[in-house]
């Protein structure tokens, strides 16, 4: 197709201000919520225990596969769009974006509607046991059903993002996080409708976000039009490629979950369980602030790639790595100084629970120390068409190196070792980083 002479502000603006510009809304939104994510741990712990608690934690790779997928075609679709709108090739844009909503809306309804009649294997599948399988189910009945509700969502948000609207991305999230919080409380402690009322809250504040996205429809500088299409296998291919690495992520949050639930049940029962169920709702938090920034570069890459400026691609990783450097070291201290009282908001825990956590997250919080820097070159290479290099960052931290720390370490320091499997895996990745640009890769920063 005939290149179109659409300006965009990322043509004219400084990379400092567009970076500025992505990263608050994309930062913001993200750790809202988060924000949201420990509120539910908090309402669920509170109302109605540890043990709940623990069931929604093991029941939560489902949740995390449909974000997965969403992602897997939304960050694909959205790279390829940015890139070819800095490449001034706007109708095949328009196609870009088209197939991604119809292939999220197709995907995620015959991945809820397959797993449904399976939902018990399943939830033994996932490390549930007598005591937190009530939980497990319910939790699953909603989120199978109703899973395409949230994966569209977050698919157009982040098609919305990179289509010149970062403000109204963060602010359909806030007002998501806003409300589910507002339905969690009403829920569970008014109309004690349990682990199921916490789940619903989850599926209609995503049905409102998606509505509030819509609105970016109504501006005239949209560039998110529905056309009509065939679909194409070839472009499909490439969403899905670029994509992969965003998938292969959220399917490491799955393996780093299950694995865990698994390796502690082992090691320290339910207890141990509920221990990790109370860092995982922390290291939400930390995850979607990583991720918010990393979110932030993945629009101005793809754009500087397809319109080929690589000394603006330079300057925004430079950028993202101050950031991550600097946010690293808070979430880091912030673990150091303030385990106890973290523990604390999520309940009147039995002191064995207590014991496990406090210093849990003492030695997790290490791997914040990385773990930035390598959601951000992950990011970089994913949008400059290195995808190998992505995927090896993705694939190792939470799985490959993962498994195989969580196999080694906890026989030959018990408990610890197992909080400790991440922080050495995202060391590790670090430096594979470092040797990569050093042997094969050119300067990039």
């Amino acid at each position: 197709m005939e290149k179109q002479s659409t300006i965009n502000r990322l043509d004219t603006e400084s990379v400092g201000k567009s970076f500025a510009r992505y990263l608050i809304p994309s930062t913001i939104g993200m750790l809202l919520m988060a924000v949201n994510i420990v509120a539910d741990g908090i309402m669920v712990g509170n109302r109605l225990g540890s043990v709940a608690l623990g069931g929604i934690g093991i029941a939560s790779p489902v949740y995390t596969l449909f974000v997965a997928v969403s992602l897997w075609i939304g960050v694909g679709a959205a790279t390829r769009f940015s890139s070819l709108m800095g490449a001034k090739r706007t109708d095949e844009a328009h196609t870009v974006f088209s197939h991604a909503i119809a292939t999220i809306f197709i995907v995620t309804l015959l991945i809820g509607l397959v797993a449904f009649p399976f939902r018990t294997e399943l939830a033994y599948l996932l490390g549930a046991n007598a005591d937190t399988y009530p939980y497990v189910a319910n939790y699953l009945y909603l989120i199978l059903l109703f899973g395409f509700i949230y994966t569209i969502e977050n698919t157009l948000s982040i098609m919305v993002r990179n289509d010149g609207s970062p403000n109204l991305s963060m602010v359909a999230l806030i007002v998501t996080a806003v409300l589910n919080i507002a339905l969690n409380f009403m829920f569970l402690f008014m109309f004690n409708f349990g682990v199921k009322g916490a789940a619903a809250a989850t599926l209609i504040a995503a049905f409102v976000g998606t509505l509030i996205l819509a609105t970016h429809f109504l501006k005239k500088t949209n560039n998110l039009r529905f056309v009509r299409f065939k679909f194409d296998r070839k472009l499909l291919f490439l969403i899905v490629i670029i994509g992969f690495p965003s998938f292969l992520s959220e399917v490491g949050i799955s393996v780093f979950t299950v694995s865990h639930n698994v390796v502690f049940e082992r090691l320290a029962g339910t207890n141990g369980v509920s221990a990790f169920a109370v860092l995982n709702y922390v290291h939400s938090v930390m995850l979607l602030a990583f991720l918010g920034m990393g979110s932030a570069i993945q629009p101005l890459v793809s754009y500087y790639s397809g319109s080929e400026d690589k000394e603006k691609m330079k300057k925004t990783l430079q950028l993202a790595i101050s950031t991550v450097l600097i946010a690293g070291g808070v979430f880091f201290l912030i673990g150091q100084l303030f385990s106890a009282s973290i523990v604390s908001l999520f309940g009147d825990f039995p002191e064995s629970v207590i014991d496990l956590a406090i210093p849990g997250i003492r030695l997790f919080f290490i791997a914040y120390l990385f773990m930035g820097i390598n959601f951000v070159m992950m990011t970089y290479y994913q949008s400059t068409g290195k995808i190998r290099m992505a995927i090896w960052i993705t694939a190792s931290r939470e799985i490959l190196l993962l498994l195989i720390l969580l196999s080694i370490l906890p026989i030959a320091f018990g408990v610890t070792g197992a909080w400790l499997a991440i922080p050495v895996s995202e060391c590790l990745v670090l430096l594979s980083i470092f040797y990569y640009q050093k042997i094969w890769g050119k300067p990039i920063l």
